[in-house]
């Protein structure tokens, strides 16, 4: 990856406020980084095994060079991991290190250990600081940013949970170097997205530039994650609590979530799983009139092109499915509201009924694999 100077990006809530620190190698002064935001000693880093092996050491080792505390919580690795337990797990070490309100949760990881680690500060105390130093494409780009924090109930993803905004948002694109192929290939669903919800121009910069972006250059890199970052700022201190805007950055999880839920979060990562969802709620979008078969022949030509899984798994059925997607934390008065594009960089919000989601399903479920994706790769 080519170096780049850093880029700043606010995210504006008035006194949360806070920003994203956009910058390669920023990770290796993560000390010298979190003495200019916080004066507290004690630093609890949150982290999963896999993180751990190639990060925690030069972030303790940083950490201690400036002057702070670190205490390890080192975790299991994967979506499984997001339970109350494991949050109880986490409380568990900073009741026993004596953390205090101004004592600071580092959350080093992808986007479940932020979401634990952003829970568990923001429930320890009735609320502690802290920084998100994510280490994932899916997270540099979207679960770091918004202060969403939460766990999963056996019923659906992200189902328990709290608003808690961080201190600040570290990213450090080096860190990507260490992804699996699997997980980098998987994060371009979220960068496809925002490209989908709210800018042509990333779209078509994605559409031309896969191939840099799969081979992890530089300047192709820091643009989609950059862009990325600035659409959810926008989206973010417009709507905090997603009440109305904010519910835009959901298009593809609605059939996405579900997917996970169904196949026990072993099946499909979260970035294959809302890969699937932006294909099939585009060709559900067709199917209910809100937009015409070329924004949905985009949307999967792009999707393949990333390499991501663009079809329902094989022997899925509607009944889990929409069972599933009724356990969604979307769903009003029983109500599932999805997010269906209108064109590409604008979608609406609606309501999608039982019966024309069943009828959706039986056509698009029927088609041969070749005429709904072409093929599938992960």
């Amino acid at each position: 990856m080519t170096p780049m100077t850093g880029q700043r990006i606010p995210v504006r809530l008035a006194e949360r406020s806070y920003e994203i620190l956009l910058e390669p190698g920023s990770s290796r002064a993560l000390g010298d980084r979190l003495k200019r935001l916080i004066d507290t000693a004690k630093v609890g880093i949150v982290t999963d095994r896999h993180v751990a092996r190639h990060y925690l050491k030069p972030t303790v080792d940083s950490l201690k060079q400036a002057g702070f505390d670190p205490v390890a919580i080192v975790l299991p690795p994967g979506e499984r991991t997001k339970t109350l337990a494991t949050i109880t797990r986490i409380l568990d070490v900073l009741a026993a290190h004596k953390f205090e309100r101004r004592s600071l949760v580092l959350a080093l990881g992808g986007g479940v250990i932020g979401d634990l680690a952003g829970f568990a500060a923001s429930i320890y105390q009735r609320g502690i600081p802290y920084v998100q130093v994510p280490t994932t494409l899916v997270a540099q780009v979207d679960s770091s940013v918004g202060g969403k924090t939460g766990v999963d109930h056996r019923l659906g993803k992200n189902l328990i949970g709290a608003f808690h905004q961080p201190k600040a948002v570290i990213i450090d694109p080096f860190l990507l170097h260490t992804l699996p192929r699997r997980e980098w290939v998987a994060g371009l669903a979220e960068v496809i997205k925002y490209g989908i919800i709210a800018d042509e121009a990333l779209f078509s910069f994605l559409e031309a530039s896969m191939p840099e972006l799969l081979k992890l250059e530089g300047q192709a890199v820091m643009r989609a994650v950059a862009r990325s970052c600035e659409i959810k700022a926008e989206v973010v201190a417009a709507d905090e609590r997603e009440s109305d805007r904010r519910r835009i950055l959901n298009y593809g999880h609605t059939i996405g979530h579900a997917l996970e839920s169904v196949g026990g979060y072993r099946r499909l990562i979260h970035g294959e799983a809302v890969g699937i969802g932006l294909v099939a709620e585009a060709d559900l979008a067709v199917h209910l009139g809100i937009c015409g078969s070329d924004v949905s022949a985009r949307i999967r030509r792009v999707v393949q092109a990333a390499g991501l899984p663009d079809r329902l798994p094989p022997r899925t059925s509607f009944a889990a499915m929409w069972g599933a997607m009724q356990h969604d934390k979307k769903v009003i008065g029983g109500t599932v509201v999805g997010v269906w594009p209108a064109r590409i960089g604008e979608v609406v919000i609606r309501p999608l009924e039982r019966e024309a989601c069943a009828a959706w399903f039986q056509t698009y479920a029927s088609l041969p694999a070749s005429r709904k994706t072409g093929r599938r790769k992960i």
